[in-house]
């Protein structure tokens, strides 16, 4: 096993809303993966599946509740996470927790997406 976690998903109540936030403050493409017949809509964060890369996605289903209160996830902040923590505001979510030191960790920071969900985020600086 090279990674604890494998893959991840994170509920959301407006699909296109969610997807605009992290594709703005991640500077990523999320792809759309429709489950019309399940009544789901599904976009898949960049990810090395062949490498055994972790992977997620953003989910809206009628049982998938977001929340403030469950499992933190940690996104990659990338070289620099105050880059993706400087847009978390401007694309309508909230700082949680600003960037905090973690010793020879690097850093962490957490935020309240646009659908209620706490995330966090991580990088070296």
């Amino acid at each position: 096993m090279k990674n604890a976690v494998n893959w991840f998903e994170i509920p959301v109540t407006d699909y296109q809303r969610a997807k605009t936030f992290y594709q703005t403050i991640l500077g990523v493409a999320i792809t759309d993966m429709p489950m019309p017949e399940e009544n789901v809509e599904y976009g898949i964060f960049p990810h090395d599946m062949e490498n055994q890369g972790v992977g997620g996605a953003i989910m809206k289903m009628d049982k998938m509740i977001p929340s403030k209160d469950g499992s933190t996830i940690y996104l990659n902040g990338g070289e620099d996470l105050n880059v993706a923590l400087n847009k978390v505001v401007a694309a309508g979510g909230e700082v949680f927790i600003p960037k905090m030191g973690i010793g020879e960790n690097g850093f962490i920071a957490q935020f309240i997406d646009t659908e209620g969900n706490r995330v966090a985020l991580h990088s070296m600086n």
